[in-house]
């Protein structure tokens, strides 16, 4: 009590705790959120999980019929695609041109729900029409009703010699799902792409939506060992899981680095300790010579140390729980302050900060700050045990 200096060195240390705490658990809610943002709009597009085939599927009703048995999979969807680009005065885009069936694709894509020009349903048969991105239309300089080549990889052989082929398209609507989808991807109609690919009224194969597609991996294994010769499934891990291991990995990489912070306000109360021990020599001998153990005086300080740490976890978790729920919320009330924009709907895909609290981020985070906690105080109580009467108490 008669030292004032380490009253406040206490006091900054379990503030600069709490502070760490907080901005952890805040961070890894926001990282939760833009994951949870991602995976929602980029598994509505892919599918699922993707039965193929190297040779054109002329009858795939049965196929489909047999894979909806399944009590993991909700719906089944034939397709024909590839590699194509689309092309308009001075511009030419890569994208990933998918032929569906509109009335059977709402079950496995809820692309429709996505649409902010036009109708799936009005891509028909034969009228050669597209649906694109809203990135891919604006980098096009399209709208609804205008025109645009289409160009596959393959060669037509002419008495003029080999040209790409190519056909001319309408633009029937544009949708907008928020993700890098909308600025690759072109839907048309299944017979239109039959035509363009030339699959004689085939399929490349079908898509299945699932309930869970965390599933995904095992659902595939399943159908995998019941599907004919030449049939081939693969699931949205494999298109898609670099890009969510990325993520999991760059979330690793943020706790560790946070967790930085929480251990260097953590690992302030080895001075604070350090300098109790110090001013309590004399206390601490009068205890050891009233018989407490060396590991009682451990146990002292230990506890003190202890203490510390759980008020600056409990005040960072009670700060940082409410604050990682409402991030989105206190986001907006800045950027209204301060008339700024924190993310331009124009260049990202969302508009404002998602959140996601996670039980297991709490636990974990709880578990780290009071384990730094704890061996923070290691040092300073072994060094109060240590402490002899006789050598304390002389100069007293």
């Amino acid at each position: 009590r008669r030292t004032r200096f380490i009253s406040v060195v206490s006091t900054v240390a379990l503030l600069g705790l709490a502070l760490g705490v907080m901005a952890l658990l805040v961070v890894l809610s926001v990282m939760n959120g833009f994951d949870r943002e991602l995976r929602t709009r980029i598994l509505s597009m892919v599918p699922h999980v993707l039965v193929h085939a190297a040779h054109p599927l002329q009858d795939w009703e049965p196929l489909a019929t047999a894979l909806e048995q399944d009590p993991a999979v909700v719906g089944v969807a034939p397709f024909i695609g590839g590699t194509a680009m689309l092309s308009t005065p001075g511009v030419v885009r890569g994208v990933e041109l998918t032929g569906i069936r509109p009335e059977r694709d709402a079950r496995v894509s809820p692309i429709g729900r996505y649409m902010v020009q036009g109708d799936l349903a009005q891509l028909r048969p034969g009228a050669f029409g597209v649906v694109i991105g809203n990135l891919l239309a604006r980098s096009l300089g399209v709208q609804p009703g205008d025109h645009v080549t289409l160009m596959l990889p393959e060669l037509s052989v002419t008495p003029a010699g080999a040209y790409p082929r190519m056909r001319r398209f309408r633009v029937v609507g544009i949708f907008a799902v928020g993700a890098q989808v909308d600025a690759t991807t072109a839907l048309i109609h299944l017979d239109d792409a039959a035509r363009l690919y030339r699959t004689g009224g085939g399929v490349q194969g079908v898509r299945l939506a699932l309930a869970d597609p965390d599933l995904a991996p095992v659902v595939r294994e399943r159908i995998a060992s019941a599907l004919a010769a030449g049939l081939v499934a693969e699931d949205w891990s494999v298109s898609q899981g670099s890009l969510f291991s990325a993520i999991r990995m760059e979330k690793r990489m943020v706790t560790l680095l946070l967790l930085v912070i929480v251990a260097v306000a953590a690992f302030n109360i080895v001075s604070i300790l350090t300098m109790v021990v110090a001013e309590k020599r004399g206390a601490i001998a009068v205890l050891r010579t009233m018989g407490a153990s060396p590991r009682q005086v451990m146990a002292i300080f230990t506890v003190q140390g202890s203490l510390i740490g759980l008020a600056g976890l409990g005040m960072g978790l009670a700060a940082g729980i409410p604050l990682a729920w409402h991030i989105g919320s206190v986001a907006g009330w800045i950027e209204q302050a301060l008339g700024l924009r924190l993310f331009n709907p124009n260049v990202y895909f969302i508009s404002y900060i998602p959140s996601q609290v996670r039980l297991a981020d709490i636990v974990l985070i709880a578990g780290c700050g009071l384990a730094l906690a704890v061996l923070a105080t290691l040092y300073p109580a072994l060094r109060a045990s240590r402490i002899g009467p006789a050598e304390a108490l002389r100069y007293e």
